[in-house]
């Protein structure tokens, strides 16, 4: 899929931003990391100037689960618009999927991907849903990148 068909409000709220920016080298590390999946996903998403003006990793990491959440709170706010619109008993079903309204357990990679496959094997169409918690995959990505950077540089201080 391509990034630039997707929509950024989920990304970044509020925010319209260009990858003209210079990303800091704290971004450009992390997004180089191994598990992030979408490199320009990344690079995107934390170009916003507070982003780039992030001192460490500690800072770094607080924006990302800012914006990881601003994208969960727009997906939810998706989920709730269509579960009040008449549906299919099986659009229903696939939307009442535990995980799809559980954004605490969802932020794990593995349940969003269960998620996906109810929301794609129901047939519901609802691609800003999809669309947000592929968004969170790679927020959770970017998390976990952060997270395992911050456990390597306290390792280094003692």
């Amino acid at each position: 899929f391509s990034l630039s068909s997707l929509s950024t409000s989920a990304i970044i709220p509020k925010a319209n931003v260009s990858l003209s920016i210079p990303s800091s080298q704290l971004v450009e590390n992390l997004c180089n990391g191994k598990v992030i999946q979408i490199r320009r996903f990344c690079l995107k998403a934390l170009s916003t100037p507070e982003v780039i003006a992030a001192m460490d990793t500690t800072q770094l990491g607080t924006l990302i689960m800012k914006l990881g959440a601003a994208n969960a709170k727009e997906t939810l706010n998706v989920y709730n618009e269509i579960i009040k619109k008449p549906g299919s008993p099986q659009d229903l079903k696939a939307l009442n999927y535990p995980q799809a309204t559980n954004y605490d357990v969802a932020v794990i990679g593995s349940e969003i991907a269960n998620c996906e496959k109810e929301l794609i094997n129901a047939k519901v169409q609802a691609p800003r849903l999809l669309t947000g918690n592929r968004f969170m995959k790679y927020y959770v990505s970017m998390g976990y990148e952060i997270t395992s950077t911050r456990e390597l540089e306290n390792q280094n201080e003692y």
